[in-house]
């Protein structure tokens, strides 16, 4: 990863208040920082989020700014991490999923892991792409007219802009390097 490859570009990594799997959220965020690039906590309430590590409390975060707050223009990209009740409480969040979406529809990168695509899944936005995730989204990803396959990573260029998808957590590696990859391009 070049240490300037996302020089100046800000990238929103939007999770629930509470559920997100840590290293889900603190990988992507470190290889984002590595790169040059301004990462921005977007979560549905303020204050902090508490992440989790499978199913213990993990560490909190501060909040950058609300769903409600964040304009999706102000970003160039989007993270949506896993960690099973994360995105399951994002996509009852119609703020949340609306977030999602507009990256989707305007054509601005989005990478995804493990149940992260619970959201795009809401949001619509996966009909005719192919991504990856944990193996039991799959038949979601399909009903939402999408294409699953099971890849360490997937980066999908079939639409308005590319979705990079992995499916777990011993796939962050090959996974930070292609988001970073995909966002500097």
């Amino acid at each position: 990863m070049a240490s300037n490859a996302l020089t100046g570009k800000t990238v929103a990594f939007l999770v629930a208040n509470e559920g997100v799997e840590q290293l889900e959220l603190t990988e992507p965020w470190q290889a984002v920082k590595q790169a040059g690039g301004t990462p921005k906590l977007v979560a549905p309430e303020g204050g902090k989020v508490q992440a989790f590590n499978h199913l213990d409390k993990g560490d909190t975060f501060d909040v950058d700014a609300t769903v409600d707050s964040a304009a999706p223009e102000t970003f160039d990209a989007l993270v949506l991490p896993g960690g099973v009740a994360n995105p399951d409480q994002l996509r009852m969040q119609p703020a949340a999923v609306g977030f999602a979406k507009s990256f989707a529809t305007t054509g601005k990168p989005i990478a995804v892991i493990c149940h992260g695509p619970w959201t795009l899944v809401e949001a619509g936005v996966l009909k005719g792409r192919t991504i990856t995730s944990w193996p039991s989204l799959q038949t979601d990803v399909r009903n939402a007219g999408g294409t699953w396959v099971d890849e360490e990573v997937h980066v999908d260029t079939n639409g308005p802009g590319p979705i990079v998808s992995s499916r777990k957590p011993d796939d962050l590696k090959a996974f930070c390097q292609e988001m970073v990859d995909v966002f500097a391009a």
